[in-house]
């Protein structure tokens, strides 16, 4: 089974650019969608764009990646989910994403995420 979707989570979890981008092809094939809108990139660095320049601001901390789970594979195509707790200027949220990717020579060359959005942290 593929390590790379659980290794992608941690890697967005650390808001790290560069482990993202050793994760993927430098011509990844990406699409998202997150509540209010859709993004595609062609590359490594669009994706990284999409990543930590609009989903991810450079305020937002991720304090914590709270569940990584790996579904068993359809045909080529992986699947990994994962919950993350975030604080905000605006306070504390949890998301999760849903991402499905295929894979060559042990990087993602086609990525598709869903995205939760930020859903306010409920006390308790």
């Amino acid at each position: 089974m593929s390590t790379l979707g659980p290794r992608l989570a941690a890697a967005i979890a650390a808001k790290d650019a560069g482990a993202v981008r050793s994760l993927v092809a430098d011509d990844v094939d990406f699409r998202g969608l997150t509540p209010g809108r859709s993004w595609e990139g062609a590359s490594a660095d669009e994706l990284v764009e999409v990543l930590f320049g609009s989903w991810f601001e450079p305020a937002d901390e991720v304090r914590a990646l709270l569940d990584v789970t790996v579904g068993a594979p359809v045909e080529d195509t992986h699947r990994v989910s994962y919950r993350l707790a975030l604080r905000t200027p605006d306070g504390e949220f949890t998301a999760e994403q849903q991402a499905y990717y295929r894979t060559a020579d042990e990087r993602i060359t086609h990525l598709r995420m869903l995205c939760s959005g930020f859903r306010p942290h409920a006390a308790g």
